[in-house]
């Protein structure tokens, strides 16, 4: 690519010197791998249990240091069985993370963007939901099933339902049929408000359900998933292709929505894939989290062929970027050109952001004090 030749050749070394992590106020995890060729990688990690991933990154550089970045699928199998414990939020968010530092130190040591690595690209650009508005250029969003509260009775009454429903109608309205609108029940709705919910929005065309239920019982979301023509999505709680076969299998889900920064990063989410393409489904990747996650999202969209909507990726990220990302057009992002994950992570505005990550927090039912989901 002119302008971006290789810094590395195939046959030269390099070899991983030192990893470093950067817990952000906001909770955001970023974790930087430097080499003796003076090339850095970048990526993020789960938000939830900031400090925890932090350090079990700085643990794995007692293997990573000395090696050479490039062979990244080997390293991620090292990372993964090298582990007693498998699995789980926090072992997969520490993989996810070094993961995709290695994909962008490799991008970069070859002076391609990741996708070529990955085979080339599948599709001229990249469709995007996040803030609809003439502003940004894009046109889907995504809302909650929340009215002046959130849904968190077991059995919601009539009157709740109708204005979840009310509330979506006039949305419905005010953009048309031109705007793909997605409701998002974040896991947070109990299994017999979930079913009243489904049923009552779909008159009103939702584009797609997210999270109807909580993942950790697949057989009912395969029960609710049954019951509604509107497509079900998950994922932003499941990790590696493990956690995603049953999904398939029971067809708990027609959308999947793995989260870089928790499901392994680019080597998994491309499995998770394939895996998905064999049953017709696509994937809309997860990301509630910074710049490094939206760019990893976007090569791993750039690479698949049943790729459908990237979420959040209206954000510019400009309080964290050496140089803001080409702009959204017409709901779709331009295929990333720069090597490696496509960005320039500015040292000094992160640094300027570390800090104490935000509280853990708790929610209460208002009524009675009970704990509910968030």
């Amino acid at each position: 690519m002119p302008g971006h030749e290789a810094l590395i050749g195939p046959n030269d070394a390099i070899k991983v010197t030192k990893v470093e992590t950067f817990v952000l106020k906001n909770s955001w995890v970023f974790v930087k791998i430097s080499t003796d060729a003076g090339i850095t990688g970048w990526g993020e990690m789960l938000k939830d249990d900031a400090r925890a991933c932090a350090a079990g990154a700085l643990e794995v550089a007692d293997y990573l240091v000395g090696e050479d970045p490039r062979p990244v699928t080997r390293h991620w199998q090292a990372i993964h069985r090298g582990a007693f414990y498998r699995g789980g939020p926090i072992k997969t968010a520490i993989s996810s993370g070094l993961d995709m530092a290695l994909w962008d130190i490799a991008g970069k040591c070859y002076g391609v963007p990741v996708y070529k690595l990955l085979g080339g690209p599948t599709r001229e650009r990249i469709r995007v939901y996040g803030e609809v508005s003439e502003q940004t250029g894009v046109n889907a969003m995504k809302v909650g099933p929340g009215t002046s509260r959130a849904p968190f009775k077991y059995i919601e009454g009539q009157k709740f339902v109708d204005e979840v429903v009310e509330r979506f109608k006039v949305l419905r309205e005010q953009h048309g049929p031109g705007v793909d609108i997605a409701v998002d029940f974040h896991g947070a709705v109990q299994p017999p408000t979930a079913m009243l919910l489904i049923k009552a929005l779909e008159p009103y065309h939702p584009w797609f359900y997210e999270e109807i239920v909580q993942a950790l019982n697949v057989d009912v979301m395969a029960e609710l998933a049954e019951k509604t023509h509107i497509p079900i999505a998950t994922g932003e709680r499941i990790f590696t292709k493990w956690g995603f076969k049953e999904i398939l299998e029971k067809r708990a889900a027609h959308i999947l929505q793995p989260d870089v920064c928790y499901a392994g990063g680019i080597t998994e989410l491309k499995i998770i894939a394939g895996m998905a393409e064999a049953y017709y489904s696509p994937l809309a990747p997860h990301n509630p989290q910074g710049p490094c996650s939206l760019a990893a999202s976007l090569q791993v969209a750039a690479a698949i062929p049943n790729f459908l909507i990237q979420e959040r990726g209206d954000n510019e990220y400009a309080d964290l970027l050496a140089k803001p990302l080409p702009p959204v057009a017409n709901g779709h992002r331009p295929l990333p050109t720069e090597p490696g994950l496509g960005i320039t992570i500015d040292e000094d505005k992160l640094m300027a952001q570390v800090g104490e990550p935000s509280p853990y927090r708790v929610r209460l039912d208002p009524d009675d004090g009970a704990v509910v989901d968030w």
